[in-house]
Order: C-alpha cells, then sequence, then structure tokens
C-alpha cells in the first residue's frame, strides 16, 4: 500500500495537546486555532480569566482582526487587564494608574519641598559666611593688626594685602562696616 507524503505526515506527526483555550471550551484543537500560540496548554488560568472578562467570542474576533504580529502583545494586555479587573472589578487597570498618579504628585511636592529647604539652608549658610568674614575683618581692624585706609580697605595685618571691610559712609566714617550695619569702636 502506497501512502502520500500527507498521510505519512499525519501519521508521524504527534498529536498536540489542545491549547489552554480549547481545553477551557472543552473542544478539539485544530490545527488552525487562533488560542493556540497564545495560550499554551500549561497556563490555563490566563484564558480563564480573559475569558471570564471578555469572552472566548470576543478575544477570538479581536485576535482575527489583528495582524500576526500585534497579536502577542495584545494578549499580554488583554491578560493583565482581566487579571486587574478580577482583582478590582470597579476600576481594573485604572485603579493602578491612579494610585501611581497620586504617589507621583506626593514625591513630586516632597522633592519640591526638599529643594526649597536645601535653597534656604544653603542661602543662610552663605549669608553665615559672609558675617563670619566680616566680624573677622572687623576685629582685625579693630584691635590694630591692620589699618583702614581712606578707601574702606583694611591693608597689612596678617593678610598681607588688602580686603574690603567697610565703604565709608559718605567717604567721612572709616569705621562703619556697611554689611553689618554696626560701627566700630
Amino acid at each position: 500500500m502506497i501512502q502520500s507524503s500527507g498521510e505519512r505526515a499525519a501519521m508521524s506527526r504527534e498529536p498536540r495537546p489542545p491549547c489552554a483555550g480549547c481545553k477551557f471550551l472543552r473542544r478539539k484543537c485544530q490545527p488552525n486555532c487562533i488560542f493556540a500560540p497564545h495560550f499554551p496548554s500549561n497556563q490555563p488560568h490566563k484564558f480563564a480569566d480573559v475569558h471570564r472578562v471578555f469572552g472566548a467570542s470576543n478575544i477570538a474576533k479581536l485576535l482575527n482582526d489583528l495582524p500576526p504580529n500585534l497579536r502577542d502583545d495584545a494578549v499580554l494586555s488583554l491578560v493583565y487587564e482581566a487579571q486587574m479587573r478580577l482583582h478590582d472589578p470597579v476600576f481594573g487597570c485604572v485603579g493602578i494608574i491612579l494610585v501611581l498618579e497620586d504617589q507621583l504628585q506626593r514625591l513630586k511636592s516632597d522633592l519640591s519641598r526638599a529643594w526649597g529647604e536645601l535653597m534656604g539652608l544653603e542661602m543662610a549658610a552663605g549669608m553665615q559666611e559672609q558675617q563670619r568674614m566680616m566680624m573677622m575683618m572687623m576685629m582685625m581692624a579693630a584691635s590694630g593688626s591692620g589699618a583702614v585706609d581712606d578707601s574702606g580697605l583694611v591693608t597689612g595685618g596678617s593678610f598681607g594685602g588688602q580686603l574690603g571691610v567697610a565703604e565709608a559712609a559718605g567717604g567721612d566714617d572709616e569705621g562703619y562696616c556697611g554689611g553689618v550695619g554696626d560701627y566700630l569702636p
């Protein structure tokens, strides 16, 4: 008896296990089954969740309408949405998105507040440094380790050069320290 190549291929081919969709629906899995590439028999829970939320006929219609290269992504989205709908029947995926957006807004607010505090601390530290330098220069001028010349600069002393301490108010009062507001003795 001579067998055709199609008959030999059919006989040599082992029967493939039914996909999760056909197993769930209790039907024979055809070679061109739309569910087989996306719902393997070892993951029946995926098809059960998707079927429970969307229905098998709607899934089949959707997959048939899509080009083959987009079907895998569509199935992943359907499975995720179905699992979220079963977890949160009212909001589904949107509930998670709303929670994450709220968390993002709180984190942005916290970050903005932290930046404000940091800027305030930097300004305070800069002012403290400026006040410390002014006080040190005033003490040097008062102790006589340096002299204030006509332009309001400290000359000599341990700095060995000139540092601006104060501008004389109108050029007459050499002891006035412009940044601090006090007069030297």
